[in-house]
């Protein structure tokens, strides 16, 4: 099978003839349609985190072995099954679920295999699906599409599970007003599933225009442009001039994490999810004065992604598919998603 695998840290993917692994007891081997192109493959291709303060988090020190093959949004189906699997049959078009843990730690007994003490990711700590076939640990992995759009349905497994977490997240407090700040893939999916699941009025918050007139017809209420050097106090007025009761940051970049504090209302919920990186002083009174939570989301749980397939089959949300690349074009699609040429998301079709 060929594979395009990343050698080590900034060096370009390299298309690779590997043996197909062989399925056994639980284990399946998926034939990949799509697998989609996720801002973690950029990190994972970068070698790390920007910490700011000139500070680097590298993913070797969190576990990762090059050579990898990354992509962890796998669509495909069915190829060949060990004998203790149940349930799918070859031919099967199936979603999977990357976050796989080690089954020991507290998180991974309550089944938030995502938030593992030692995670064991398809596309991050093995290997993934930029390849043609995926080797998935476990048949438990495995969603059945049932008519739900394969390439669309990628997003699912990363970008959409996280968006539906953090707003999930965000709608605890039952928010008036909820702003979500980054028009991207992740934040118009955030968008979708807010304007689906939450009865909160919604502000989109982004630089550009296009992506906000985007996020309009997606379902945001209200959309600002963050050039505006009155944005804070704009969102405040549009909240009844009281603050917005969530916020979800799909950027989390210190000037945007500053932004999504300053329009909280007293009671408020700020959630963090991208992962831009660096610092950000905080005044820590304002924190007990005002009883504003602060907290992070990091995809979501099996669980999680069922729900939202149920959403998008029942045609409540739908992601968007832009861009569409080869396998031997891994690395233009990595270097177009760093460069923000890609609106809403896209996927290799290996």
């Amino acid at each position: 099978m060929k594979s395009a695998r990343i050698p080590g840290p900034n060096k370009p993917l390299v298309v690779v003839d590997l043996e197909t692994p062989k399925p056994q007891d639980n284990q399946v081997i998926v034939k990949v349609k799509a697998v989609g192109v996720c801002h973690s493959d950029l990190h994972l291709w970068e070698g790390g985190y920007d910490l700011g303060d000139g500070q680097f988090m590298k993913v070797t020190d969190r576990g990762v072995k090059y050579p990898v093959t990354p992509g962890h949004e796998i669509v495909g189906v069915v190829e060949e099954m060990g004998n203790s699997v149940k349930d799918y049959s070859k031919g099967d078009e199936v979603l999977v679920y990357p976050w796989i843990g080690c089954g020991e730690c507290p998180a991974c007994k309550v089944g938030n295999e995502n938030l593992c003490d030692t995670p064991k990711s398809l596309g991050v700590f093995q290997d993934g699906g930029y390849s043609d076939f995926a080797l998935v640990p476990h048949y438990k992995y495995l969603a059945k599409l049932s008519g739900v759009d394969p390439e669309s349905a990628t997003s699912l497994a990363c970008s959409g599970l996280t968006a539906y977490n953090a707003i999930k997240k965000s709608n605890v407090n039952s928010p008036e007003y909820l702003v979500i700040i980054g028009a991207g893939g992740l934040g118009l999916m955030g968008v979708q599933i807010a304007h689906a699941i939450t009865n909160a009025k919604i502000i989109c918050v982004d630089l550009d225009d296009e992506k906000l007139k985007t996020a309009k017809e997606m379902g945001a209420d209200y959309v600002v442009n963050s050039k505006d050097p009155e944005t804070s106090q704009k969102i405040i007025s549009i909240c009844n001039d009281k603050g917005a009761d969530s916020v979800v940051d799909f950027v989390n970049a210190p000037p945007t994490a500053k932004l999504g504090i300053s329009v909280l209302r007293k009671r408020g919920n700020l959630v963090l999810v991208g992962l831009f990186g660096g610092s950000l002083e905080l005044s820590l009174v304002t924190i007990p004065l005002k009883s504003i939570t602060i907290q992070g989301a990091y995809t979501g749980n099996y669980n999680d992604m069922v729900e939202l397939l149920d959403l998008t089959r029942k045609g409540t949300i739908n992601p968007i598919i832009t861009k569409r690349y080869t396998l031997s074009e891994a690395n233009t699609a990595l270097e177009d998603l760093k460069a923000r040429k890609i609106l809403g998301r896209a996927v290799i079709n290996p």
